[in-house]
């Protein structure tokens, strides 16, 4: 028992001695007075440290969070059969040891009453401290949860920043490298080329810091960058576009048709004889851009900046992949169409606000049963008495505590049983179901 336990309970141990002093001691005395404190304390301290060792051994070998169910059914067998002992034994040592009454009265009359009083008190402080206990432990599992789906929110930022940041260079590299090759090819195209860079290289700082773009914007985007490389290489490539009209509205990553185009052209050889035919259609929810495959030796390894940054964006933002299909006769990238937009933070399974909310819940449930439990405990043991001292002959204290006990347990079944699991896997179901169902519509 800590200290502040310790402090509690002696001032529980001073209250209810002298309550009992005050309104039911005959002899005014001071002796009398303290013999009330040792009567008290010898109720208070062994249930309290009874029932707080209880409390701690089962709170660290079953957790309230993990093993709900368990922890609870153990608690309250474990609670009734110690109070139930703490009870009897002290019980026995005030009433028969100490008042020096017949033991064959004490499951009768005043005693049997004292019995059931004194444990039905027992049973409420023990379930005020499980209830505290369980908040307690959820609080803490709640804190915990938050934190893990801060950090993991903030590095999934991070990364996303991390490969946005890689495309500057990389366009700009890039596009260096094709300017280089216009002056000494053709210092006329060389030098529209550079003013066309321009413009489009506004577009990247533009969009280069959003999560997605619509398939419009990027497609305009990808017109315009087409007609850069057809400036360079004329008749040796040639660009299809076949884009649905009902799917200009949905979402892409940015930049990432030009990366893929930079993919085509880096790793194939065209000639006006062979030339190299970039298509960029829309299938079944994805985008797709196919080339055919003339593929170049290569002189030195590439980077792989551009298809492996694609990649990684996507895989921090949706679940849906991007394919990748090679033949002997074409090469061909998709990359999903999405239908909401969001943003890296959103894609964790929960945050702060649905933790909280999930925690709220539980515990509204937990204080729901907890009410019922403490008005149990205080009213039935208050029909008793009234129902043994005005009619003893005429038990009918039996139908409101059964019948009120079958509500109890009913109410504890659904908090903490099988119904309980069954809810939750029927919801489990609903939104596995609709999960599957949104990615096949492209949704997230």
């Amino acid at each position: 028992m800590n200290r502040k336990s310790l402090i509690t309970t002696t001032w529980i141990t001073f209250f209810i001695g002298t309550f009992i002093f005050v309104f039911f001691s005959k002899e005014k005395s001071v002796e009398m007075f303290f013999l009330y404190l040792m009567i008290s304390a010898m109720y208070s301290f062994p249930l309290a440290i009874g029932n707080g060792l209880l409390n701690d051994m089962l709170s660290k070998k079953y957790s309230w969070v993990a093993e709900t169910r368990k922890r609870t059914v153990l608690g309250v067998i474990c609670t009734l059969l110690l109070n139930v002992a703490l009870v009897f034994l002290i019980n026995y040592i005030n009433f028969i040891v100490i008042h020096k009454q017949d033991f064959a009265n004490f499951f009768r009359g005043t005693i049997a009453i004292n019995n059931w009083f004194t444990v039905n008190v027992a049973l409420l402080i023990s379930a005020i401290l499980h209830a505290k206990g369980f908040m307690e432990e959820w609080k803490k599992s709640t804190r915990k949860e938050v934190v893990e789906q801060k950090l993991i929110a903030r590095s999934a930022n991070a990364q996303f920043e991390s490969l946005k940041n890689q495309l500057d260079p990389h366009f700009l590299f890039n596009s260096l490298n094709v300017l280089s090759a216009l002056i000494d090819e053709n210092p006329d195209q060389a030098q529209y080329f550079t003013v066309s860079m321009s413009n489009i290289y506004r577009y990247v700082l533009e969009q280069k810091d959003k999560e997605l773009v619509t398939v419009e914007e990027e497609i305009g985007f990808a017109k315009t960058y087409c007609n850069l490389l057809k400036t360079r290489f004329e008749d040796s490539v040639n660009f299809e576009f076949d884009v649905a009209e009902n799917d200009m509205k949905s979402y892409v990553v940015p930049l990432s048709l030009q990366l893929l185009l930079e993919n085509c052209i880096k790793h194939n050889f065209a000639t006006p004889q062979k030339p190299l035919t970039i298509k960029i259609y829309t299938e079944n929810g994805f985008l797709l851009i196919e080339n055919n495959l003339m593929a170049r030796e290569q002189v030195k390894e590439s980077a792989g900046i551009g298809l492996s940054n694609i990649v990684q964006r996507y895989s921090l933002l949706t679940q849906q992949n991007v394919f990748i299909e090679k033949s002997t006769d074409f090469f061909r990238v998709k990359i999903p169409m999405l239908t909401q937009k969001i943003t890296a933070m959103n894609t964790q399974p929960s945050d702060e606000s649905m933790a909280y909310s999930r925690a709220s819940k539980r515990v509204k449930e937990m204080k729901g049963f907890y009410s019922n439990l403490l008005s149990y405990c205080l009213v039935i043991p208050f029909l008793i008495f009234i129902n043994l001292y005005t009619a003893p002959k005429f038990q009918w204290f039996w139908f409101p505590m059964i019948g009120w006990g079958i509500g109890l347990g009913s109410h504890a079944f659904q908090v903490f049983g099988l119904g309980r699991d069954w809810e939750e896997k029927q919801i489990q179901k609903i939104l596995d179901k609709q999960n599957q169902k949104t990615q096949k519509n492209g949704n997230l």
